[in-house]
C-alpha cells in the first residue's frame, strides 16, 4: 500500500504540501448513513489551525473545510469522501533562501536525497506539521462515527511540556479544561505554568518538547488483529506518523520495565456477577485486543526543530560548513496543536477496526427503515 493511505476498511489517504495549493483527505470506506457536514470537520480543524496563540506560530491560515464527495442531503453515501483546505497564507520566500542549507532537525536533506532534489522543499513540503489538518479531516469523521453508533469518545490533552507536569486531574478535569486553554492541559493552574515557560523560551530562540496523553472510553471487547495489526501496534504506527513524534507508550509503558509482576498485573475481580480489574497497567489492551478498560497511551513529541538560535549545518551546493537562523514562523512548542492531531489519528484506528471486527455496519439505516 503506498505510504500516504492508511488504515484497511477505513482508509485515508492523506495528499498536499505545506506550500502547495491545498491539503487534503480522501477516506473510503465509511459506511453509507451517517450524518456528517463541513461543520462537523471544521470544529476540529480550528482546534489545530495556526496563528490562534502566542505559544503557536504565527501562520494565519483560516483552514476552512471543503467537501468535494460523499456526502449527499446530509449523510455519507459510501462513496469516498474528499475534503481539503486551501493553503492562503503562505510565503516561500524564506526556504529559497536556505534551499541549499538544510535545516537541524527536518526532514530537508533526506529528502532532497531521496527525491533527486524534485521534491517540494517550501515550508517542509510533504513533511510539513501542516499535513496533519488531512489527519484531522480524516479524523473528524471516524469521531463521528464512533461516537454516534458505539458511543466511543476520545480525550487528549498535554500532559506535560518541558518538564512541566500535569498531576492529579481525573478524566472529568481534561474533558472540560483541555480545550479552554491555549497549551491543552487539564489543569488549570499548570496551564499558566506551561504558558510562560513556552514564552520564556521561545525569547531564547529555542523550542520545547513534550508529551500528549490519550485516553478512549466505551470501547467494546476485542478490537484488534493479531498479530501484526494489533489494536497497539496500529495506534503507535499512526502515532508515529505524526511529525516530531519520537515515542509510544501504553498503560505503563516504559516504567513497567522497572517494575515486578506482581505490581503491573492487573488482577482480576469479581464485581456484580462481571470480570473487573483495579488497575489498567495495560493501558486497555492484551494481547493487542482491547480489553475493556479505558484505551490510554501517550505520545513524546520532540522540541519543534525550527528555532530562531543559530545552528550548525553545510553549504551543500558548496560543500562547506556553515551557520543558520531558521527565518519564517514556527511554533515554539508542537504539543498543543497536536492534542487534536492524536485525538483523530486514534479515532481513525479505532474506526478501521470496528469495521473489520463487524461491530459498525456498511450501512447505517435510519429507525423504522426494513433491513
Amino acid at each position: 500500500m503506498p505510504g500516504n493511505t492508511i488504515g484497511e476498511r477505513f482508509v485515508l489517504t492523506s495528499f498536499g504540501e505545506s506550500h502547495g495549493k491545498c491539503v487534503g483527505a480522501v477516506v473510503d470506506g465509511c459506511p453509507a448513513g451517517l450524518e456528517f457536514s463541513e461543520a462537523d470537520v471544521q470544529k476540529e480543524l480550528d482546534l489545530r489551525r495556526p496563528g490562534q496563540s502566542i505559544v503557536t506560530t504565527q501562520r494565519r491560515e483560516e483552514d476552512i473545510v471543503e467537501i468535494l464527495s460523499g456526502v449527499f442531503n446530509g449523510r455519507t453515501t459510501g462513496a469516498p469522501i474528499g475534503m481539503l483546505i486551501r493553503n492562503a497564507d503562505k510565503d516561500s520566500r524564506a526556504y529559497e533562501a536556505i534551499l541549499n542549507t538544510p535545516r537541524p532537525g527536518h526532514a530537508d536533506l533526506t529528502a532532497r536525497i531521496k527525491y533527486g532534489e524534485f521534491n517540494d522543499y517550501r515550508g517542509g513540503g510533504r513533511f510539513s506539521g501542516r499535513i496533519t489538518a488531512s489527519f484531522v479531516m480524516g479524523g473528524a469523521l471516524a469521531k463521528k462515527l464512533l461516537a454516534d453508533v458505539l458511543g466511543i469518545e476520545i480525550v487528549a490533552y498535554t500532559l506535560e511540556i518541558g518538564g512541566i507536569k500535569a498531576e492529579n486531574f481525573s478524566i472529568e478535569d481534561a474533558r472540560r479544561n483541555r480545550y479552554s486553554n491555549e497549551v491543552r492541559s487539564p489543569d488549570p493552574e499548570v496551564a499558566e505554568k506551561l504558558r510562560k515557560r513556552i514564552i520564556e523560551v521561545r525569547g531564547q530562540g529555542d523550542s520545547l518538547g513534550g508529551i500528549v496523553e490519550c485516553v478512549a472510553l466505551n470501547l467494546p471487547v476485542g478490537l484488534g488483529e493479531p498479530v501484526f495489526s494489533s489494536l497497539d501496534s496500529d495506534l503507535a504506527k499512526i502515532a508515529l506518523s505524526i511529525p516530531a513524534v519520537k515515542g509510544v507508550e501504553f498503560g505503563s509503558g516504559f516504567g513497567s520495565a522497572r517494575r515486578r509482576g506482581t505490581e503491573n498485573n492487573d488482577q482480576y475481580r469479581l464485581a456484580g456477577g462481571k470480570i473487573v480489574s483495579p488497575t489498567n497497567n495495560a493501558g486497555g489492551i492484551l494481547g493487542g485486543l482491547s480489553n475493556g478498560m479505558p484505551l490510554v497511551y501517550r505520545i513524546a513529541f520532540k522540541p519543534a526543530s525550527s528555532i530562531a538560535a543559530k545552528q550548525g549545518t553545510v553549504d551543500v551546493s558548496k560543500k562547506e560548513e556553515t551557520e543558520l537562523v531558521v527565518p519564517g514562523r514556527h511554533d515554539p512548542t508542537v504539543v498543543p496543536r497536536a492534542v487534536p492531531v492524536v485525538e483523530s489519528v486514534t479515532a481513525l484506528v479505532l474506526a478501521d477496526h470496528a469495521l473489520r471486527a463487524g461491530i459498525i455496519p456498511p450501512v447505517l439505516r435510519k429507525e423504522g427503515n426494513p433491513p
